[in-house]
């Protein structure tokens, strides 16, 4: 298994980038987010490595960091999601983002990933609650369904998601559900 790759970005073709170690070009398919973080070509860099084998094909993916690689050995272990769709999932949620989708089951943050359809994100949701380390993102404060209800509420309001799950931080342990919304905006409004 190759784990990790240290060498010189030679080319970057969205999703695959090139990286010479040793006079050896490897093709590795990256996330976005992978993608955006890496510098130009010509520098130095380090992924973290997956190395899937196949009978026609060895395919490697690089991520940025061993939580990135995490989370997709774990999204490629749930029944109808493959690497191209762990990919795609890793490209459009951080993992923050995706382990509170989990510990919330929000479904809908799953469906608006190309080629996350609702079934998919249901199983999705399914298979992995528990894992990944779910509670990332999660405010240890209010109960898990009150806190989606509050999410739920300001995010209907019109505040984008990273205000919301900002607001939700601050709430106190145990706080109902009109009372959270309440403190939230309060939150939001400072």
């Amino acid at each position: 298994m190759i784990g990790r790759i240290t060498g010189t970005l030679i080319e970057k073709l969205p999703p695959t980038i090139c990286v010479d170690v040793g006079g050896l070009g490897y093709d590795i398919d990256v996330p976005m987010s992978t993608l955006y973080s890496l510098p130009d070509t010509g520098a130095r860099v380090t992924l973290y490595t997956h190395l899937t084998v196949r009978e026609d094909a060895h395919i490697l993916y690089g991520f940025a960091s061993a939580g990135e690689r995490s989370a997709f050995r774990e999204l490629i272990k749930v029944s109808g999601i493959g690497a191209r769709t762990a990919l795609s999932v890793l490209s459009g949620l951080s993992v923050a983002d995706l382990a509170q989708a989990i510990t919330l089951q929000e479904s809908g943050r799953l469906t608006r990933v190309p080629g996350i359809g609702k079934k998919t994100a249901e199983r999705l949701l399914l298979e992995m609650r528990g894992k990944l380390g779910a509670d990332i993102g999660a405010s240890p404060h209010a109960a898990p369904d009150n806190q989606s209800d509050i999410l739920n509420a300001l995010l209907a309001l019109g505040y984008s998601e990273k205000e919301s799950l900002s607001a939700l931080k601050t709430l106190p342990e145990g706080v109902g559900v009109s009372d959270g919304i309440k403190q939230a905006l309060k939150a939001l409004v400072r």
